[in-house]
C-alpha cells in the first residue's frame, strides 16, 4: 500500500505538502508532476498528518490518516489576541476543591483534548492513568507521605529543603498539602527508556492543564506526588504501570471551590537578543 494517495482531480501541484513535510518524505520531480514518495520515505514518515492538514484542496490522504478523518479548522472558533491573553493570564493553580466528584466522561474528555499535544517525532508514547475518587487519591497520597517519612528518617537533604516534616505533621492532623483534597488525579506514564518522555509528558500535562477551565474544572501540578511516584517503590507498585513504564507527571483535578476575579502580577520577562 502506498504511503499516501493523491486525488489528481483536486491536486493543484502547488508543492505545499512538499514544503511542510517535516521528514522530507514527499517530493515533486517537476513542477508539472504530482507529489510522490521519496526514496525511503515510507520508513521516515512519522504519520504527523501535516500534509493532510496543510493541503487547501483536500487532495492528499495518508494510508493511516484519510482527509475525511481530519475535520477542517473552524476559523470562527479562533481566539483573538485579547481573548488569548486573558485566557492564559487567568489560568490559576487550583488548590481548593469542591467535594463533588468529576465524572469519568469529563475526565476522559479532558484527556481526549490533551492527547493532541506534540510529542517528539510524533511518537505519542504518553499514557494516562486516572485516579477517579477521593478515597483512592487519599490511599495513594498516604504512600507519598510514607516517602516523606522515610526521607526525614534517612536525613535526606530533600526533606529539609522542602520542609517535609511540616507536611507530614499536617497530614497527621488531617490537612492534605500533597493532593490538596482533590477528588481526582491524572498521572502520565510511559517507557522509562524513551529519552524525552519527561518532556513529552510535561507538554501533554500542560495541554490538560489549559483544557481544564473550559470544562469547568481546575487543576494543579502535583509536584510532591510526582516526586514520590518516581522514587518510592510502594507508590510505584500501587500505580501498577506496565512493565518498563514509570510515572512522569501528575495533575490534581476537580471543581474549583472559589472563582478568581483578578489577573495577578508577575515579574517582567528577562529578554536578551543574540547578535
Amino acid at each position: 500500500m502506498s504511503l499516501f494517495t493523491i486525488d489528481e482531480k483536486l491536486c493543484e501541484r502547488d508543492g505545499i505538502c512538499v514544503a511542510e513535510c517535516p521528514a522530507f518524505v514527499i517530493e515533486m520531480k517537476t513542477k508539472e508532476s504530482f507529489p510522490t514518495v521519496t526514496d525511503g520515505g515510507e520508513t521516515r514518515c512519522i504519520n504527523c498528518g501535516h500534509c493532510v492538514a496543510v493541503c487547501p484542496h483536500r487532495a492528499i490522504s495518508l494510508a493511516r490518516m484519510s482527509v475525511d478523518q481530519c475535520p477542517p479548522v473552524d476559523d470562527g472558533l479562533a481566539l483573538g489576541e485579547d481573548q488569548m491573553e486573558q485566557f492564559l493570564r487567568s489560568r490559576r493553580s487550583i488548590r481548593t476543591y469542591k467535594t463533588q466528584d468529576v465524572d469519568a466522561e469529563t475526565l476522559t474528555r479532558l484527556i481526549d483534548i490533551a492527547r493532541y499535544a506534540p510529542t517528539g517525532s510524533n511518537s505519542q508514547q504518553v499514557q494516562w492513568l486516572i485516579v477517579p475518587t477521593r478515597d483512592k487519591v487519599v490511599q495513594l497520597t498516604a504512600l507519598a507521605v510514607d516517602w516523606m517519612r522515610n526521607a526525614i528518617e534517612e536525613k535526606n537533604p530533600i526533606a529539609e529543603a522542602y520542609q517535609m516534616g511540616g507536611i507530614v505533621r499536617a497530614w497527621d492532623n488531617g490537612v492534605d498539602i500533597i493532593s490538596r483534597g482533590a477528588p481526582a488525579l491524572i498521572i502520565t506514564h510511559g517507557p522509562e527508556a524513551y529519552p524525552i518522555m519527561t518532556i513529552d509528558s510535561a507538554i501533554a500535562l500542560s495541554y490538560l492543564d489549559l483544557a481544564a477551565p473550559p470544562l469547568g474544572l481546575g487543576s494543579c501540578w502535583a509536584g510532591f506526588f510526582m516526586a514520590a511516584a518516581g522514587s518510592w517503590p510502594p507508590l510505584a507498585e500501587a500505580l501498577n504501570f506496565p512493565e518498563g513504564h514509570k510515572s512522569f507527571g501528575a495533575m490534581m483535578v476537580g471543581y474549583p471551590k472559589y472563582r478568581y476575579h483578578r489577573l495577578p502580577m508577575r515579574n517582567e520577562a528577562k529578554v536578551s537578543v543574540l547578535k
